[in-house]
């Protein structure tokens, strides 16, 4: 298999900034998203607590992982940059963490 792959990993929020819950089907839908255009994604159940800044007011996010490993081109990372400004949008975040490493696959 070749080695020209890259993991994208996406920390999706379950709860809006304001405290409000994120509806859990939108977090199926951004998995059915990355599924329908790729075939396949992972979706870590298991919570992530973040901590940070912004504008002088400390945050607390509950978060879940998303995980997709794709064939490194350009038409796949811009179709996960493209995905990712669609869903910090959608969940009304100030930011959504999103980082990609490439991977070897045996």
């Amino acid at each position: 298999m070749s080695s020209n792959w890259r993991r994208f990993e996406v920390l999706l929020p379950l709860q809006f900034n304001d405290g409000r819950e994120v509806p859990p089907e939108w977090l199926a839908d951004a998995v059915l998203e990355v599924v329908d255009q790729f075939g396949a994604a992972s979706y870590e159940t298991q919570k992530v607590e973040g901590h940070w800044r912004h504008g002088g007011i400390t945050y607390r996010d509950n978060l879940v992982r998303l995980v997709v490993d794709i064939p490194d081109s350009d038409e796949n990372r811009n179709w996960m940059k493209e995905f990712k400004a669609r869903w910090k949008t959608k969940v009304e975040q100030v930011e959504l963490w999103m980082v990609s490493y490439r991977i070897d696959i045996e």
